[in-house]
């Protein structure tokens, strides 16, 4: 039981990615509470059949006030946290001239600022503790780029500069922040893709397949434990070899 005892933090758990890191970490120990625009009950009773605590909060993500507010509920229900999962996002692709201002600042609120509301308001938390993991779902566009999601890119790698800064601000207190990158990853998002663009895409994958929300969930089961106690500021490609 890698995570007994500890306290998570995830934002936007209710289905995908979100969800596996929530579902992995319960059943390694961890007491999980989440956030998301509506929570999903479904996911509330899947966690909690592992037999510890785990509640949800109806929390924007891209609201500075709302993250604090979670993050307040959730020091007060469970006493601490230890993990921190920066998940919360979103796409609104478009090539860069047609992309309005809107999609610009709808995807950098939630993909972005979203983790620097709750990293502020988490940190000091850890900082008193002495101790705590921060995880932020980055993408291997935010390394790379892609035609078509500046918005998205620029939001993902902005991701890694926060993270790498706040390593460096928190190292000393014992708090880690590190970013997952995934690649290609099977979610709804991408099932809506038409198979035959699908088949192309994999075949540009080294490891010849689609990633799953489990695979990313193993990454951040790692950086959340001990077994990386000395892992800070880094970035963690889960993509199958398509980043390298």
């Amino acid at each position: 039981m890698l995570l007994d005892g500890k306290v998570a933090l995830i934002t936007g758990a209710s289905r995908g990615i979100g969800k596996a890191i929530a579902l992995k970490f319960a059943s390694e120990g961890a007491d999980v509470a989440f956030t998301d625009i509506a929570v999903d009950e479904n996911t509330l009773a899947e966690l909690r059949a592992f037999g510890y605590r785990a509640e949800a909060y109806v929390s924007d993500a891209s609201d500075f006030a709302q993250a604090h507010e979670a993050v307040e509920k959730v020091v007060s229900a469970f006493g601490r946290i230890d993990i921190l999962v920066n998940n919360a996002g979103i796409t609104r692709d478009a090539l860069l001239l047609r992309m309005d201002e809107k999609q610009w600042d709808d995807v950098l609120g939630v993909n972005l600022k979203s983790a620097f509301n709750f990293m502020h308001a988490v940190a000091p938390v850890m900082a008193r503790q002495r101790g705590g993991s921060i995880i932020s779902l980055s993408s291997v566009v935010g390394m790379h780029g892609n035609a078509g999601q500046s918005n998205y890119s620029a939001s993902k790698a902005g991701l890694i500069g926060l993270t790498k800064s706040v390593a460096r601000e928190f190292g000393a207190r014992g708090v880690r922040a590190n970013c997952i990158a995934p690649g290609f990853i099977r979610s709804t998002m991408t099932e809506a893709v038409p198979e035959a663009i699908r088949s192309e895409w994999v075949k540009t994958i080294p490891m010849r397949r689609e990633g799953t929300p489990e695979d990313v969930a193993g990454v951040a089961l790692f950086l959340a434990s001990e077994l990386s106690g000395y892992v800070t500021g880094q970035v963690v490609n889960c993509c199958g070899g398509m980043g390298c």
